[in-house]
């Protein structure tokens, strides 16, 4: 790997953990005239959105510098680890991670679009294997 495919591929790592901390920090919004407009005081937890599209589209570029299912998760792994890191311990003691089901579709929607863009580096890589071989 040359240096600036690791530049690049420590700049993706850095952005999921960025990512990550976005979306838990936001993820108890709600309607209620704070910070996003009045609507009936119900739940927005709009950062499930930003984690459903953003890591596939990191997993897809890191895909694009090493075609390896281990190297292409590695977003999908540091954001999953920072995930873990604050539901373990938060800062200054602090409860972080909500205990309810918008963490569950935070998880679900980061999580899943993500390991299926793994299994799309995984085929692409060993159909690209199969062309050598035949």
């Amino acid at each position: 790997m040359t240096p600036s495919e690791r530049l690049r591929y420590a700049g993706l790592l850095a952005t999921s953990v960025a990512l990550a901390l976005v979306e838990l920090f936001y993820l108890p919004l709600r309607l209620d005239g704070t910070v996003l407009p009045k609507l009936g005081d119900i739940q927005f937890p709009i950062t499930v959105l930003l984690a459903g599209f953003t890591l596939p589209w990191l997993v897809v570029r890191a895909g694009r510098i090493k075609a390896k299912a281990a190297f292409a998760g590695g977003p999908l792994y540091v954001w999953l680890a920072t995930l873990f890191v604050f539901v373990v311990v938060g800062p200054g003691g602090d409860v972080v991670v909500i205990a309810d089901w918008r963490t569950l579709l935070l998880l679900a929607a980061g999580a899943f679009p993500a390991t299926v863009k793994i299994g799309d580096v995984l085929a692409r890589s060993l159909t690209a294997e199969e062309g050598q071989d035949g």
